[in-house]
């Protein structure tokens, strides 16, 4: 299957680099290059990608507006941030606006790859800075008696929830834990239903809440 990725960038030169990184590994086609967040809200109407790949401080209209209108007006299209920046207000900004993953400029190619091949499938993929601010920030927060859990997790479910807040991709938690990718799948889908979320970084949250790592 091939993970169509428009770049949005306002530095060319990046972009173009970017292309043509991609542009060579397999199952990656890059459909088109935005230079702003007006022209990636225009370009994932008409080209409607898989996945944008996005820069967060940009002219005309910045990542993060840019990220809530093309949830908001394409909810097929899945946003990822790549950034050079992970201060929090950043990183929190981009994830409430829609981004299902936040990654720093300095990523490896390979890293990157499997990171649009899970946000295409709707995984969250954070950087693993990223994921601690999280998880750090939810520390911070008042108290509260959480909700106990119907059904408890089992100890496997407990291993893939504690690397879901590493920002663990399926195929890395496989494997960490000597596991088909098919089965972290599945386990995955298992944890958000105990956990009553919707998408991995809720359950690292949720499960960060109630104290089960």
């Amino acid at each position: 299957m091939t993970v169509r990725v428009l770049i949005v960038d306002d530095q060319a030169l990046f972009r173009e680099a970017l292309a043509t990184l991609l542009e060579v590994q397999p199952g990656i086609d890059v459909v088109g290059e935005a230079a702003n967040g007006e022209e990636a809200v225009r370009l994932c109407a008409e080209l409607r990608p898989d996945v944008a790949l996005m820069d967060l401080r940009m002219p005309v209209l910045d990542g993060i507006a840019a990220t809530a209108r093309i949830r908001a007006e394409q909810p097929g299209v899945r946003v990822l941030a790549l950034t050079t920046f992970d201060d929090d207000e950043d990183v929190f900004a981009a994830l409430r606006a829609g981004a299902v993953g936040y990654l720093l400029k300095d990523v490896s190619s390979t890293r990157l790859v499997e990171a649009l091949v899970a946000a295409e499938r709707g995984e969250s993929v954070l950087q693993p800075s990223v994921a601690a601010k999280l998880v750090a920030r939810v520390a911070r927060l008042p108290a509260e008696t959480p909700r106990p859990l119907v059904t408890p997790l089992s100890e496997r479910e407990l291993e893939v929830v504690r690397l879901l807040a590493d920002g663990r991709s399926n195929r890395e938690i496989a494997k960490t834990l000597f596991l088909a990718e098919g089965t972290v799948k599945n386990l995955v889908t298992s944890v958000l239903s105990k956990l009553q979320v919707r998408d991995r970084t809720q359950a690292a949250l949720r499960a960060k809440e109630l104290g089960l790592f």
